[in-house]
């Protein structure tokens, strides 16, 4: 397949966009999210904006959105990073195969062991009250007690801290007093929770085409191994961060006269303090949403000891975001990307890869909708012309109030193979409280596969097939 066949430039009024999709995901696109990008392309000095094939409407920008500005003139959008900041995947490799958890009963076992270690309401309560906030906050994994890195005895196996995007964010530590004591009360009792929507844990099993094994295998992967695979980003912190700073950039915007024809698109040149502020809070909650994530995997470790004994194992493949915005260096030259809802993927040899992945290039883990498979890419050199940027999932095709009203229930019963030997597990108690986050919700996540590899941006390395699923309330 010839790459341009998966990627157009579209010429708006304000600017180019650059599209990645096969034509049937390109024709499907609501004409929303063209109105959205040209807006986007209105904040000033501009050099680089993209949309990944699982693009759809967001709150001022898309999700599936690569924004880019030079580092020494540009701009930062908390509308481009999205309120969940951080959000991103999680992936863990286990020594179980599939044949293990093939009865339905073990699957339902387990899944009720991890609620019971993990919390799927909205609050903690008290979990984990030996874990002080400001430590992560401003230190990331590093701030955690030893007891949560299990790893750490045994640094040969390690991959706690050395597996991860990035293990800490350094930050100027002088804005994180403008937050309210019940903005660090209600962020700290949602350590190792997932949140709702479409943030989930699931146990999958991998399946590795022949090309790619030799990559799998240097990554620890085999046919038939059991992951874990964690969505989910930086809750009540997030969110404040969000709600405070946009407040602040939204007054300079009208202060100073200037914005776009979306009054929810918010932004300011990186030379403001109130861009720096938010740059700062950003990462630390970048800083807690990696946290977050490998809390809600080491309760899914402590659950799997119960079930399956002291032999069970689980280590870190990797952890990404992609809601976020950071300096990152391209031909030689310094940038601030934004990605909303789009993933970084580096090939091999790249120097920002981890040590660990340096030879090979990075996982970039791409989930798919509930019931469907999830994907293990790789990064290609040729994704340079993206910034290394790829999707991030299987992207929405309808709202959750049209899926609600247009989805019946026997159609998301029979995605997730209900009464069969095969069936998905869910800790929900009924699937009609789930069916918003139903597959027919989603875009095709095997088509927005072939959009991206076809671009030449990443290549499969696994494909993941869901076994059990636990949701947040």
């Amino acid at each position: 397949m010839e790459p341009n066949l998966f990627y157009r430039e579209v010429q708006l009024p304000s600017g180019t966009l650059h599209v990645y999709a096969n034509e049937e995901i390109y024709q499907s696109l609501d004409y929303k999210v063209f109105h959205m990008a040209n807006n986007n392309l209105q904040i000033p000095n501009h050099a680089y904006m993209s949309y990944t094939p699982d693009v759809h409407v967001g709150v001022g920008t898309c999700i599936g959105t690569t924004a880019v500005w030079r580092a020494e003139d540009g701009y930062v959008s908390p509308s481009i990073v999205g309120s969940d900041i951080g959000c991103g995947m999680r992936v863990h490799l286990t020594n179980l195969h599939k044949d293990d958890l093939r009865e339905v009963g073990l699957r339902r076992k387990l899944v009720r062991t991890i609620e019971k270690y993990m919390p799927v309401e909205q609050h903690a309560r008290g979990h984990y009250s030996d874990i002080r906030l400001e430590h992560i906050v401003t230190k990331g994994l590093h701030g955690l007690p030893k007891k949560y890195i299990p790893d750490g005895y045994t640094p040969r196996k390690s991959t706690s801290l050395t597996h991860v995007e990035c293990a800490k964010f350094y930050i100027d530590e002088e804005p994180l007093n403008r937050f309210p004591d019940q903005v660090w009360h209600r962020s700290h009792r949602q350590l190792g929770t997932l949140g709702n929507g479409n943030h989930f844990v699931e146990i999958q099993a991998l399946e590795i085409p022949d090309e790619k094994r030799e990559i799998a295998e240097a990554w620890g992967m085999r046919d038939g191994q059991i992951i874990v695979m964690i969505h989910s980003g930086s809750r009540a912190w997030g969110g404040a961060v969000s709600q405070y700073c946009g407040s602040d950039m939204a007054k300079l915007m009208r202060a100073a006269g200037y914005g776009t024809a979306d009054p929810k698109l918010i932004y300011a040149s990186l030379s403001e303090s109130v861009a720096q502020d938010y740059v700062n809070l950003m990462y630390a909650a970048l800083n807690y949403a990696v946290v977050n994530r490998h809390l809600i995997a080491y309760a899914v470790r402590e659950a799997g000891k119960d079930v399956f004994g002291s032999k069970f194992e689980m280590s870190t493949l990797y952890d990404l975001m992609h809601n976020y915005a950071w300096e990152e260096e391209h031909e030689g030259a310094r940038y601030f990307v934004h990605r909303k809802g789009a993933t970084r993927s580096l090939p091999a040899g790249h120097p920002d890869n981890p040590e660990p992945y340096r030879a090979t290039g990075h996982p970039a883990l791409i989930p798919g909708s509930m019931g469907t498979a999830s994907y293990i890419m790789v990064g290609n050199p040729h994704g340079r012309d993206n910034f290394y940027s790829i999707c991030h999932g299987a992207g929405r095709i309808r709202s959750r109030s049209a899926t609600k009203r247009l989805v019946r229930l026997d159609e998301f019963e029979s995605a997730m193979k209900v009464g069969t030997d095969e069936e998905i597990v869910v800790n929900q108690r009924t699937l009609e409280s789930l069916i918003d986050e139903s597959p027919q919700a989603y875009k095709d996540v095997d088509q927005i596969i072939e959009s991206v590899a076809g671009a030449g941006l990443a290549d499969v390395v696994a494909k993941c097939k869901p076994l059990a699923a636990v949701k947040g309330a």
